[in-house]
């Protein structure tokens, strides 16, 4: 017997169900076995796209845009491009909440028109299609950002970004996936199910924006909109071997974002871009954004224009191998160790970076994840009697029993910005511009494993801009074993003991790519971006 809450969550799956371009769904004989664990390369298997098509989709959002530009391509066959892989993508991932094919294509055709028009593109995005998660705002639609009782809460207009957006040339063609209560570094709720990540399906895609990292990671956009307020952005990036940027707060326009705690400030969210390809793409967006002065309508952002920057070698990049409280996995400390070397032979003056106090730091975010006790999201869970899921169980688990009094939370206030002035003293004193750290103990989480938040969390409480970029280092379990010394490891507490065990077997995580994460100076967005572009190059380059 189907109980009320069931019933409930099929009219979200049904809106999923029906959006679903069934021209482009492959038989189920077609796809790969549920056994196979990477799907990366299905696409040019599957046989569903053109060659032409597959080079689209290879394709990052500006090498589009200027091939849109000379007229190599049109918006229409790049839109169909990504649409199709998506749908690809969906049958293998559950990453997609809903399609929106006509609408995208219909879209795509005027751009086209306009383009032969007046031999102009629409704007710095024209064409680019863009994947966005579900609780960002779209007018007419649902917005039920993973809860059942909202499966029926329509928006009456586009979120704020995504006018800007559109305004200057993207095309929305697909909303994500998210987990429930937003909550969790993977991605799984009571409507649509969880999201597989690409590189492994055994591993979460990440969370909270992890629709969004399955449709990087499988290249179902170019683009795509996460939200960040302790990793969601940078873990997903992290897991599924893309790029991901968390801007520093109120930066980027949040208008019409919905979540169950509106209003809250104690650690506020942003939103930001991921790329399947290039930081490049990351800074075309932010551009596209910035350009178009969003303080002057939302008047709660700071008034700081988008600026040019050039990279340099000449800057100082501090090493952070572990928090002081957990220690990374083998492959991660290999990808940092790759990094250093590669960054001074190139020049680049690498020091050690000393973490300041991240155990304290964790005890102040946790404690203003939820000043309510967490009320808010459990009363949205009640409405519709949903089972709570174990991860939003879990991340429920750091509020108090009782909500913070008004003395409390001024208490944690006062913590909050001083240990952020702390740690920005520390960067001053040290002459450091930048922290090259890991995103998460492990390459990835196994699915349901998603339990340690503090190496992005951190930058969360002390506001720094971060970009996650894939190293080139994947997991190889006869590489990245433990060696005599990682087996007489004694852990430092007992949340470093349940980490480190995670990875007593290695092959859970074959196939995972090790995401680094570089931080900046707060308010020092584009000069982050501009030397996670150059540390990738130094990284990734021969020399």
């Amino acid at each position: 017997m189907t109980s009320d809450w069931q019933q409930q969550a099929k009219k979200g799956s049904d809106i999923l169900k029906n959006s679903i371009p069934k021209q482009w769904l492959l038989p189920v004989d077609r796809l790969p076995p549920v056994s196979q664990k990477s799907v990366v390369d299905f696409p040019r298997q599957s046989g569903l796209l053109n060659e032409n098509e597959l080079l689209i989709t290879d394709m990052s959002a500006t090498a589009l845009v200027a091939e849109m530009g000379n007229g190599r391509l049109s918006a229409e066959e790049v839109v169909v491009a990504f649409l199709k892989r998506a749908v690809l993508g969906h049958q293998l991932l559950n990453f997609a909440k809903e399609f929106m094919a006509d609408e995208a294509i219909a879209r795509a055709k005027e751009h086209d028109e306009y383009y032969r028009r007046t031999g102009r593109l629409v704007g710095p995005l024209h064409g680019v299609p863009i994947s966005v998660k579900e609780h960002i705002s779209m007018k007419n639609r649902t917005c039920n950002t993973g809860y059942v009782a909202w499966v029926d809460k329509v928006t009456t207009e586009d979120s704020f970004l995504l006018q800007l957006l559109s305004k200057a040339g993207a095309i929305f063609h697909v909303r994500t996936n998210q987990p429930q209560s937003l909550m969790h570094l993977c991605c799984s709720n009571n409507i649509t199910g969880t999201t597989l990540n690409p590189l492994n399906r055994t591993l979460s895609p990440g969370g909270s924006s992890g629709g969004e990292g399955a449709s990087m990671g499988f290249k179902c956009a170019p683009v795509g909109i996460g939200t960040d307020i302790g990793g969601s952005i940078r873990c997903p990036a992290a897991f599924c071997g893309v790029y991901g940027f968390r801007p520093s707060s109120l930066r980027n326009p949040a208008t019409g974002i919905k979540v169950a705690a509106s209003g809250q400030e104690t650690i506020r969210g942003v939103v930001g871009p991921m790329a399947s390809c290039s930081v490049e793409d990351l800074e075309l967006f932010q551009r596209a954004v910035l350009e178009q002065k969003p303080w002057n309508i939302e008047t709660s952002l700071m008034p700081v224009p988008w600026k040019m920057v050039t990279p340099t070698r000449d800057m100082t990049v501090a090493i952070m191998w572990d928090d002081g409280c957990v220690r990374p996995h083998p492959p991660i400390t290999r990808a940092l160790r790759h990094a250093k070397n590669k960054l001074v032979a190139a020049g680049v003056k690498v020091v050690e970076w000393e973490p300041y106090k991240h155990q304290h730091g964790w005890e102040i975010i946790s404690a203003l994840y939820y000043p309510d006790a967490g009320s808010k999201q459990r009363e949205v869970l009640a409405e519709s009697g949903e089972p709570v899921r174990p991860l939003t169980e879990w991340a429920l688990s750091y509020s108090r029993s009782t909500p913070l009094s008004h003395p409390e939370a001024w208490v944690l206030h006062d913590q909050r910005d001083v240990y952020r002035d702390e740690y920005h003293a520390l960067l001053n004193r040290h002459g450091v511009d930048f922290i090259l750290s890991p995103t998460y103990p492990g390459a990835a989480a196994v699915m349901g494993e998603s339990q340690y938040w503090n190496y992005t969390a951190v930058w969360n409480l002390v506001d720094l801009p971060s970009v996650v970029f894939p190293s080139g280092i994947t997991v190889d379990p006869k590489v990245d074993v433990l060696t005599e010394q990682d087996k007489k490891y004694v852990a430092k507490n007992e949340v470093d003991e349940r980490e480190w065990h995670k990875y007593q077997d290695p092959e859970r995580y074959e196939g995972a790519s090790v995401g680094l994460q570089i931080s900046g100076r707060r308010f020092k967005d584009e000069e982050t971006l501009a030397a996670a572009k150059l540390v990738e190059e130094i990284i990734k380059g021969e020399t």
